[in-house]
């Protein structure tokens, strides 16, 4: 109990601005990350959140990631409570914002965990993880990680049977895969993709739409399967 109080303190007193760069200077990271290792559920969570707390500045999130806070932000992405998972994500989050944190969360294995909390809807989980999936899609190896995970079957199955967030999440997600992609297009139209992505630009919300409209994914794949003479733009 004495760890938990501890860890609470620190997250009350990271509340407050002044306070924020006091415990990055007093080497509190560290003694986060060993709390997030080897503490209590709760005491975990409140380090996760603690850590969001003073990730405030760039160079702040790449301190800690430099002192290893993703390996066990990952841990707890997977083995947590859904409070300890929505501390998570919502930490990796703020830290993937910076490219090297990005590196370190799909070196520390992020991605499978992200690709599976997808396809658990209605738990508020497969929203943010789909917001860090986006996120880490930024960089070539997360890209490359997504795709081998199944990464786009999950979020074709979140564009059929995910809400309207959620769906704006994978459409958003996708356009990253798979815009500058014609393999990962290819992948999309195996997976299915084509007609949950036209019922969305004709059914779904103002923004999932715009993500599908011609000049986007949609119309991008259009192209590409007439390219490769799957469809035929003929009136035959």
């Amino acid at each position: 109990m004495t760890q938990e109080h501890a860890v609470t303190a620190l997250l009350n007193l990271s509340l407050h601005e002044s306070n924020k760069s006091l415990i990055m200077n007093a080497g509190a990271v560290k003694s986060l990350i060993y709390v997030l290792k080897t503490g209590t559920e709760t005491s975990k969570q409140n380090a996760a959140c603690t850590l969001l707390s003073v990730a405030l500045t760039d160079e702040n999130k790449l301190s800690i990631g430099a002192c290893g806070a993703i390996p066990p932000l990952v841990a707890l992405l997977i083995n947590g409570s859904n409070r300890g998972k929505k501390d998570a994500l919502t930490t990796l989050y703020k830290l993937s914002s910076v490219r090297l944190n990005k590196e370190r969360a799909v070196s520390a294995g992020a991605v499978r965990p992200l690709v599976v909390l997808v396809a658990e809807q209605g738990t508020g989980l497969a929203e943010k993880a789909m917001v860090v999936l986006s996120s880490l899609a930024g960089i070539e190896m997360g890209i490359e990680a997504i795709v081998e995970e199944g990464g786009i079957a999950a979020l074709v199955e979140a564009i059929e049977d995910g809400s309207d967030k959620g769906k704006e999440f994978a459409v958003m997600t996708l356009l990253q895969l798979c815009g500058e992609s014609f393999t990962n297009r290819g992948l999309l139209v195996g997976e299915g993709g084509i007609p949950p992505l036209v019922a969305l630009s004709q059914n779904g919300t103002v923004k999932a739409k715009h993500k599908t409209d011609k000049n986007s994914l949609a119309g991008q794949l259009a192209v590409f399967i007439c390219q490769q003479g799957w469809l035929s733009l003929s009136p035959e």
